[in-house]
């Protein structure tokens, strides 16, 4: 499997502390604010006027002269944004914070200094001494414990995860995003099919509710069930192109599904098939697979046209020589196999070899004859072919082909290894319109 996939997919439920930091809780600047103005406007007060003032509107914050004066020094740092002398004073500014006040305007001077010196750590020492101060106001702990949670699972540690998402699900007991946020824990775990399982809980409650599934939820689902190798990925990798397709979740899904066919290449043509109808074929390796595919089935026309494809995007670069080498013996044969094609069909029809018919249904497929190759996948069938191989390909002939009453009734009735890739070829007609 190419990094690319995974790595695409195993971002859409990595957690990411820094990531998700401080959403809808950024650091009060108008203790800063009022520290400034403090300093301007009467620098000879003594220690017991330092109390900071309220910029009109907003909150006040009420300190006592001896925590004003332990903690000035610190609000002056990080107003300068010198982190060093900023960490050099919090010690005295939080063993002088007795009040709530106090301990949350040092925690916030925590917070800005933990974001200021990129200190994840700090970040979330500043988090938890934010939640511990009794100063923090109703409207912002959900904010707060999110970012707890996060930052918890980002440094592995389950047991706060676990404390922080109880808090966040007693505050609202009816969030279905609640099961997302346990599903999180799960994931730390490597408890993919329990990860899936709480998003799904998301899903129906969400549902329930009447409102709109997130398609990401569908995207982590198809992610979780990859990195787990779970027998349901293909058709939660298909859930996730039913509610967002675009060429990305459509490439991905795809080259899964070849992945799984290692040693049939005959399985990897099927797939690569469809992933260049839906304009999916993004990297070097699709192409290289693909012709590799088609050159094993003889379908010459079918490799040069792929070759062609892939160097004229500039998509194969690593080999170029390969590939070129490769599309001049495929074009060397084309005049010649052309020229053979309608001796060689109508012999196959006289026969009653399946194979021999399938593999010439392939060449004309290959150039681009569609309704011919449907005519012999149909032959082939009726030869005795593999109904499942001769089905998918007649199916993807017709839908090519623009017929597709045809093409819907050829793929439903394939099972077996292709009834996945027959359902997705089904479903890129629907998306057709």
């Amino acid at each position: 499997m190419r990094k690319g996939i995974a790595a695409a997919l195993a971002a859409a439920f990595i957690v990411s502390g820094s990531a998700a930091l401080f959403h809808g809780a950024p650091a009060d600047a108008q203790v800063f604010e009022s520290l400034r103005q403090k300093q301007k406007g009467n620098q000879r007060q003594q220690p017991s006027g330092c109390a900071l003032e309220a910029v009109e509107g907003q909150r006040q914050y009420r300190l006592s002269a001896e925590e004003c004066t332990a903690i000035a020094p610190l609000l002056q740092a990080v107003a300068a944004q010198d982190w060093a002398a900023a960490r050099a004073a919090l010690p005295a500014a939080q063993a002088a914070a007795r009040s709530a006040d106090a301990r949350y305007v040092a925690a916030q001077a925590m917070l800005h200094t933990g974001v200021g010196a990129s200190d994840v750590q700090l970040q979330a020492q500043a988090i938890d001494a934010l939640i511990a101060s009794g100063g923090a106001e109703e409207r912002e702990m959900r904010a707060l414990y999110e970012n707890q949670l996060n930052l918890a699972l980002a440094a592995g540690d389950t047991a706060k995860a676990e404390q922080a998402q109880a808090r966040l699900d007693a505050m609202n007991p009816n969030d279905p995003a609640r099961f997302v946020r346990q599903a999180q824990v799960r994931i730390r775990a490597s408890d993919w099919a329990g990860a899936i399982a709480l998003y799904q809980q998301a899903i129906q409650a969400t549902q329930a509710a009447g409102q709109p599934v997130p398609a990401e939820w569908r995207q982590q689902i198809a992610g979780l069930a990859y990195q787990g190798r779970l027998p349901d990925t293909m058709r939660y990798m298909r859930e996730w192109l039913t509610a967002a397709p675009s060429v990305g979740a459509w490439h991905d899904t795809l080259a899964i599904f070849a992945e799984r066919g290692d040693a049939n290449t005959a399985l990897k043509l099927d797939a690569y098939r469809l992933m260049r109808a839906a304009g999916a074929m993004t990297s070097e390796r699709d192409y290289i697979q693909y012709a590799e595919a088609a050159n094993e089935a003889r379908a010459f026309g079918e490799v040069a046209a792929v070759l062609q494809e892939g160097l004229g995007r500039n998509l194969i670069t690593a080999n170029t020589g390969y590939a070129q080498d490769r599309l001049a013996q495929a074009s060397g044969r084309i005049a010649g196999d052309r020229a053979s094609l309608p001796d060689e069909r109508r012999a196959a029809l006289a026969g009653r070899d399946g194979q021999v018919v399938m593999r010439l249904a392939d060449g004309y497929f290959g150039y681009g004859q569609y309704a011919e190759a449907a005519e012999l996948y149909r032959a082939a069938l009726e030869r005795g072919a593999d109904a499942n191989v001769a089905g998918v390909r007649l199916g993807a002939a017709l839908a090519l082909a623009g017929r597709r009453a045809e093409a819907e009734t050829a793929l439903r009735a394939v099972g077996g290894p292709r009834q996945e890739l027959a359902e997705l070829w089904l479903l890129w007609l629907a998306q057709r319109g």
